[in-house]
């Protein structure tokens, strides 16, 4: 009798650009699946645009291949393999692909700031672990980000400033958006334990994340 191994599931870990993510995700030493790399690309006419000809708006869910993610994850919790985008912020667009193998994990990371616009449709296939939103200081964030940003060349200082501005103020609206759509919000040393819970196959509680104070 050929015994098939349980399927992996996956911890979706969002937060608003800058918050800590990718370097939380590398912390766990669990496989990783970078959600960016689902960005459309710059010509897609499905675009969303922001108000008063500002260009595309690269922080909305629309200018992101929710479908394409979702496919991703559900072939890693079945078959533990799939082949992913290679995407290029500075020039927004697609440099490639290459394969993805988790091996014979039981769990995975999917990170990005997206992840909670997928919470209902990775619980629906079977293969979500737990939904988790980082969040700290909005200052603290905007620094993050800028600095990681101009270091990777993402896109040019000004639109890096008037994004980082942006987000800034909008902050405490995305957790909370994220939060309703069911992540549970809360700092880099309790999403450790939430997923070293999951790791080692223990349900997280999904009670409503702890009202806090972050300014």
């Amino acid at each position: 009798m050929t015994i098939h191994p349980a399927p992996a599931r996956v911890v979706l870990l969002s937060g608003p650009s800058g918050s800590g993510k990718s370097s939380l995700a590398a912390r766990t030493g669990l496989p990783v699946l970078n959600l960016d790399d689902f960005y459309k690309e710059g010509e897609d006419p499905t675009l969303p645009q922001l108000a008063g000809g500002g260009g595309t708006d690269w922080d909305s869910p629309l200018s992101w291949d929710a479908d394409a993610a979702v496919a991703a994850i559900d072939a890693l919790g079945r078959t533990s393999r799939t082949t992913v985008p290679v995407y290029d912020i500075a020039s927004s667009s697609r440099v490639g692909e290459e394969p993805l193998d988790i091996g014979r994990t039981p769990l995975f990371i999917a990170e990005g700031i997206f992840a909670a616009d997928i919470i209902g449709r990775c619980a629906e296939l079977g293969v979500l672990a737990d939904a988790i939103c980082l969040r700290g200081r909005p200052s603290t964030t905007f620094r993050r980000r800028l600095l990681r940003d101009l270091r990777e060349g993402r896109k040019s200082a000004p639109y890096l400033l008037r994004r980082g501005w942006r987000l800034m103020r909008a902050e405490r609206g995305i957790v909370a958006r994220q939060t309703a759509l069911g992540a549970y919000a809360c700092g880099r040393d309790a999403a450790l334990e939430r997923i070293a819970a999951a790791s080692a196959g223990r349900c997280a509680s999904h009670e409503p994340s702890p009202t806090a104070t972050i300014a």
